[in-house]
């Protein structure tokens, strides 16, 4: 099995993601990843897979206890069918201060939050599937 060598976009301004994308497809980079540090990790996936063909696309952390499951399942749904399913969603808690400073949400068990957490997402995929036609984007996740 090859070496599979992927790109990191943090960092890269937003009006360059698509072209740097690109280059990084061209080049030959399997995927290509966004970490939360300091834009919206969904929007660059988003402009990332615009902007592509067959490069993943993937969160390399985007920060669970900012955003409700309700949020995130369907932004990461939305992603997943601009992608033609190349997305892979990462999912953080943050340390507290994070959390509850630069989010101003609350703080409590980090584990067994985010399995509820991801356990949520999976409820709103399978409800919203069953009522609108389509397939979960979490077809091959494992819960923590």
């Amino acid at each position: 099995m090859p070496i599979m060598i992927d790109a990191v976009l943090d960092g890269v301004p937003l009006a360059k993601v698509g072209g740097t994308a690109a280059d990084a497809e061209r080049a030959g980079a399997a995927g290509a990843w966004i970490g939360e540090v300091n834009t919206d990790p969904f929007l660059t996936v988003a402009m990332a897979a615009e902007h592509t063909d067959r490069l993943q696309v993937g969160t390399s952390v985007a920060i669970a206890f900012a955003r409700s499951p309700m949020t995130v399942a369907m932004t990461a749904h939305e992603v997943q069918g601009l992608s033609d399913g190349r997305l892979l969603l990462g999912l953080g808690t943050q340390v507290k201060a994070h959390v509850t400073r630069r989010f101003s949400m609350p703080w409590s068990h980090p584990a067994a939050r985010m399995r509820e957490y991801v356990l949520a997402l999976h409820a709103i995929w399978d409800a919203c599937g069953r009522a609108a036609g389509w397939t979960s984007p979490a077809s091959s996740t494992r819960t923590p």
